[in-house]
């Protein structure tokens, strides 16, 4: 169950780190709790490009595909300024897929954007966008050259509206089970890991920064869309309102953030 007590940091709480209203990215919006200091991110690494997501002024609303406001307004603390589409795709895992693949895009790597499908599937945007088409016929998948060539971001995005059709955050979590050790450790947090529990619902949100203590405790602010599909939004820690919207890595007994809570180790890696 969540925990009823202010986290125990050591003698003193960090204290409440400040909101910047006059910071436009994730970065300049927030500041680390007091003691802890960002880790580095390199230079057109996708943590740098999550540093550097743009956010609405102080005070946006969550708004939803359809334009109509998400029930819950007390969850959020700031409001990644992406647009959602007008279709309710792009929730939790669709959402994160979409920065993945925002950020190859603009490194000038379109070879790595790729996702599995549900039914294993591998949707490769090198073939994609040469005019490739994927087919769907009950549970299989198969290429045909049906399209254009079309390498644009307007074609990318009707690429992962197809994605988000057809993959959700059972398949994303069994496509980064692949790739994550199963001895990861508390240490190894890096900004892009994700939080997720893949089903019907499941959920998936996506760490957006990192900072660290001297004394090797590390926190980190997240970020999620949810259901129905809505705009990309930074999550406070309700739990510990004192650290705003920063958490701090197993802390607690669990991962409780506003709409769902995780294990420790339902993180994964790319």
């Amino acid at each position: 169950m969540a925990c009823a007590q202010p986290l125990d940091t050591g003698p003193e709480h960090p204290a409440r780190p400040a909101a910047s209203s006059n910071g436009h990215t994730i970065a300049t919006r927030f500041a680390p709790p007091a003691g802890f200091t960002r880790v580095a991110a390199a230079q057109g690494s996708f943590g740098a490009y999550l540093r550097g997501l743009p956010v609405k002024p102080e005070g946006a609303l969550v708004h939803l595909f359809d334009g109509s406001l998400k029930p819950r307004q007390d969850v959020h603390a700031a409001v990644v300024d992406l647009s959602v589409g007008d279709k309710d795709l792009q929730q939790c895992a669709d959402a994160i897929m979409r920065l993945r693949a925002e950020h190859s895009y603009a490194a000038g790597r379109q070879d790595d954007i790729a996702f599995d499908l549900t039914n294993g599937f591998r949707a490769e945007w090198a073939r994609w966008r040469t005019g490739e088409r994927i087919r769907v016929s009950g549970n299989t998948c198969t290429w045909a050259r049906t399209g254009k060539a079309d390498s644009s971001h307007d074609e990318l995005l009707r690429y992962l509206t197809f994605v988000s059709t057809y993959a959700g955050s059972l398949s994303l979590q069994r496509e980064l089970d692949r790739s994550t050790p199963k001895d990861l450790a508390a240490s190894d947090l890096r900004i892009g890991d994700v939080f997720i529990q893949g089903g019907s619902p499941g959920h998936a949100m996506l760490v957006v920064d990192v900072a660290v203590h001297p004394d090797g405790r590390k926190a980190f602010l997240l970020a999620q869309s949810y259901m129905p599909a809505q705009e990309i939004h930074v999550v406070k820690d309700l739990q510990h309102p004192e650290l705003g919207a920063w958490y701090v890595l197993e802390g607690d007994d669990r991962l409780y953030t506003p709409e769902w809570t995780f294990g420790w180790g339902d993180r994964r890696t790319w």
